[in-house]
Parts: structure tokens; C-alpha cells; sequence
């Protein structure tokens, strides 16, 4: 018997959206505690649920009845992860929940059944919660730091855990715990390539307003170059895979450590295509021509908006201009540039609309993806807004991303609006890209059609705005 199941609650067969991209890839979170605990001695069971189900679930731990079961939690996972607790709770395992949606809601949890939360960074604090917990004398949880648990009818936390300082002195996650094929061939079904991820880094110094940062902080620490170049050496030799995905949040942030990196891949003779994130404010054109040289094939750029005004409302730091030069350096060096926008940020106007649409057209990415924005709990957003939230949804059977703002315009205007733009850089990078090309005349009318229908319904739901009674965290509407 184990002395700990680990999962998480992202079930893909149930997620329409994520079907339809079909680009899933490991949990590295839970891969990395069970390297941590494996190598203390703990013995750990991990089921993967991204190609499972529920169902699938309680037939393990009927069967393997682990003592504790941990789960990794974000916004997405909540309602899967409410069920699972249950499930994991009656069959007579006590419940450790981690990640950045229990670190946000740590009362609401425990309350419907969790017996502890880790708060922040897991490796260190999961290991002494168990040790606790398996103690004759009942260690209590009051001294172990970086957690959250219900003492009577009071939710207690205890003081914040140091971060871990080296990442050189952790395992690579344990990925021979899952079916790490099963995720290489959906993305060579759907992609034509089988792709691995891992991170060079853990956590984000930038405080843009809308960011979480519930599980590192703002803290940066990054891993040896060394350490990096062994492990993606271990990738290619056990899992043969196409490409890389380095999920960092800004992997160019450090600039000499990049350079060494790139210098270091190439004394090892690696070059395999990746994809990754990054800012306008970390590129310029040596580290892009150093991200080609090492294969990169597409870096996402975090523009949120082509606003500055907006920018700087979020706290952003970065030049709605500057991103645009830097997208066409990626294209001129044969990179694929993405970008991220953000929709329906407090304050946002028409204006701002337009600009972001302005500067979409003028950079031309091969691609942009849109969301509209919402106020995560505990972020410097949430705090400005809070009396202003409201939740379309129970705590319960929604994330905080069924959270809006009262007065801001409605979802519906969001979704012509979203139409209205996808549309209108269509067209005009089209037009800038082909001209009139013979076949392409077509393409561009549908895409002005689209614009056209989607500026009209924002027409229609201009006077639409939020409004309602201010939720409070964790309660229903």
C-alpha cells in the first residue's frame, strides 16, 4: 500500500476547449513531488487523470486505499477536484490539497472536507505533513509551516514556508511515474509533432495586477544551466521526443543565464525545436537570434494589450509599441510569434479596443489567442475591484473565472467583441501579408464579414453592463 496517491483534477475527455487544441502535457507539479518524496523514502502512487476519468479514479483508490491522497488544484480542476476529495474521503483517506486555487481558498476547501492545504511551494511541506501524520503521537499541523487546516470550527495558517533556494538540490520530476507516450503521440496525432515540457526556473518577479502568485511568490530562482541541459539530454534519450515545451513563465528573463544555456546546448551538439513564453521587455535581437539558433520554432509574447494606457493600469512594465518590433524580428529570423490579449480589463474603452487592434495589425503574429479578463483572488486586481466582484456562478460549480466586474460591459459584448477583432486583423494582415493574391480575396471578405457582424454586436450590447449584488469570496452569488 502506498503511503500517498497523488493526482490532479484536469480530466481532458471532459474539457471541449482542450479536445479541440488537443495540447496536453504532464503535471509537472505532481511529477516533481513524487521524485521529492520517493527519494525520502515515502512510497508514492501517482495517477495521471488527463486521459482517465473519475470513475477510473475511485476504482483505484478502492483498490489501492492509499492513507492520504494529494491533489493538485487550480481554477479549472475545482469542481472534478470537490468530487474527488469526496470520493477519496469516504473510501477513508484523509486529503492534502496543493496549488495556487487552495492557496487562494484555503477556508472554502477545508471546510468541504480537505484535511490540510499546502500553501505555496509543495516538496518541503508535503514531506512534513505526511511525517506528521504518520507519527504515533499525532505531530499536530500548527508546527509545520506553509499550511492551512481546521482546528474545531477555525480555519488556522500557520507561517509562510521558506522557498527552497537551490532547484539544483531537487529531483527532475518523475515521469516514469505516468504514460509519458500517451502525451507525446496526442501531439503527433494532432500536430505532427510529439512534444515534452519542463521548466528552467520557478516563479515570476514582474507584479502585473492580474497575475497569481499564489504558489512561488514573486520570487525568481532559476535552475544551473547544467542541471537543464542534463535533464533535456535525459528527455531525448528516454522519450525521443520532436520538440520541447519550456513552460517557464518568462524564459528569457535572465539574460546571461540564457546565453550560457544556448552556449551549453550547443557544446552538447542538441538543437531540437521549442516553443516557450516570454516579454517584449527580454527580447531584442541578439537573444532572437540566439533562440533560432537553438531551434526555437514559436515564442509566445504576453502582450495582454496594445493599449498602453491599459498596460500601465495593469502594472504591466512592458511598450505596447516595442512589441510589434520585436514580433516581425521573430519572423524575420524564422520564429512563429503568438500573442497573448487580454479583453475587458478594468477601465478598458473603446479606444483602447482599437489600439489593441492597431497594434495586433501592425504586428502581424502568426497567431494571437484571446481571453477576457477576470479578478483572481489575492491578486493586486481582485484588491482594487473586490467591492466592485460579482460571481455568475456558486463557489462551488465555478472558478474565478466566473468572476466579473459590475459596470463593466457584458460578456455578451465581450464575445462580438473578440469576433470584431480576430476579424479585423484578419483581413488587414491578410491584405498586408498577400494583397489581392488570386484565391486570397475570398479569405479576406470572410474575415471583413466577421469583423463586421462582430462590430455590430457590440453595437447591440453597448449598453450592457455588469450588475448585481458584490459577492464575497467563496459565497454564493
Amino acid at each position: 500500500m502506498p503511503d500517498i496517491l497523488l493526482t490532479h483534477g484536469y480530466f481532458l475527455w471532459n474539457d471541449a476547449h482542450e479536445l479541440a487544441t488537443m495540447r496536453p502535457y504532464p503535471p509537472l507539479g505532481i511529477l516533481y513531488l513524487s521524485a521529492y518524496l520517493k527519494r525520502a523514502g515515502v512510497a508514492v502512487d501517482v495517477f495521471d487523470s488527463t486521459f482517465s476519468t473519475i470513475d477510473r479514479f475511485e476504482r483505484h483508490v478502492a483498490q489501492h486505499r492509499p492513507p492520504v491522497v494529494g491533489i493538485y488544484t487550480n481554477m479549472m480542476t475545482r469542481q472534478n477536484v470537490l468530487r474527488m476529495m469526496a470520493i477519496a474521503r469516504r473510501l477513508g483517506a484523509k486529503v492534502v490539497l496543493g496549488g495556487p486555487d487552495p492557496g487562494n481558498y484555503a477556508a472554502e476547501y477545508l471546510q468541504r472536507g480537505a484535511d490540510c492545504v499546502v500553501i505555496g511551494e509543495g516538496e518541503e511541506t508535503l514531506l512534513a505533513v505526511l511525517k506528521a501524520w504518520r507519527t504515533a503521537d499525532e505531530t499536530p499541523l500548527r508546527d509545520i509551516a506553509g499550511v492551512a487546516y481546521r482546528d474545531g470550527d477555525e480555519v488556522i495558517k500557520t507561517p509562510a514556508r521558506a522557498q527552497i533556494s537551490k532547484l539544483a538540490d531537487l529531483p527532475w520530476p518523475d515521469r516514469d511515474a505516468i504514460d509519458m507516450q500517451a502525451y507525446i503521440a496526442a501531439w503527433r496525432r494532432h500536430h505532427g509533432l510529439g512534444s515534452v515540457s519542463l521548466i528552467t526556473a520557478r516563479g515570476c518577479p514582474f507584479h502585473c495586477q492580474w497575475c497569481s502568485h499564489a504558489v512561488y511568490g514573486h520570487s525568481h530562482r532559476r535552475r544551473p544551466v547544467s542541471d537543464v541541459a542534463d535533464e533535456v539530454e535525459d528527455i531525448i534519450e528516454r522519450y525521443r521526443p520532436d520538440m520541447l515545451w519550456y513552460a517557464d513563465d518568462v524564459f528569457t528573463i535572465h539574460k546571461k543565464w540564457f546565453f550560457k544555456y544556448a552556449a551549453e546546448l550547443e557544446r552538447r551538439g542538441i538543437r531540437i525545436p521549442f516553443e516557450t513564453i516570454t516579454r517584449e521587455d527580454r527580447l531584442d535581437e541578439n537573444i532572437i537570434a540566439r533562440l533560432a539558433d537553438m531551434g526555437c520554432r514559436r515564442i509566445w509574447v504576453g502582450a495582454e494589450s496594445g493599449s498602453q494606457r491599459i498596460l500601465d493600469r495593469m502594472q504591466r512594465s512592458t511598450d505596447a509599441e516595442r512589441v510589434i518590433a520585436m514580433v516581425r524580428l521573430l519572423q524575420k529570423h524564422g520564429i512563429e510569434a503568438g500573442m497573448f490579449i487580454m479583453l475587458g480589463y478594468d477601465g478598458e474603452e473603446q479606444s483602447d479596443l482599437e489600439e489593441t487592434v492597431r497594434v495586433l495589425s501592425a504586428a502581424a503574429p502568426d497567431i494571437f489567442l484571446t481571453t477576457v479578463s477576470y479578478p483572481i483572488k489575492d491578486t493586486g486586481y481582485f484588491e482594487a475591484v473586490q467591492d466592485r466582484v460579482v460571481a455568475h456562478k456558486s463557489w462551488d460549480d465555478g472558478s474565478d473565472r466566473d468572476l466579473s466586474v459590475i459596470g463593466r460591459h457584458s460578456d455578451a459584448f465581450y464575445r462580438h467583441a473578440t469576433r470584431w477583432m480576430v476579424g479585423e486583423v484578419g483581413w488587414r494582415t491578410a491584405l498586408k501579408r498577400e494583397g489581392l493574391a488570386a484565391g486570397r480575396w475570398s479569405e479576406i471578405a470572410r474575415h471583413m464579414a466577421n469583423s463586421a457582424r462582430g462590430k455590430l454586436g457590440m453595437w447591440m450590447h453597448e449598453g450592457e453592463r455588469e450588475s448585481g449584488s458584490p459577492t464575497s469570496p467563496g459565497g454564493a452569488r
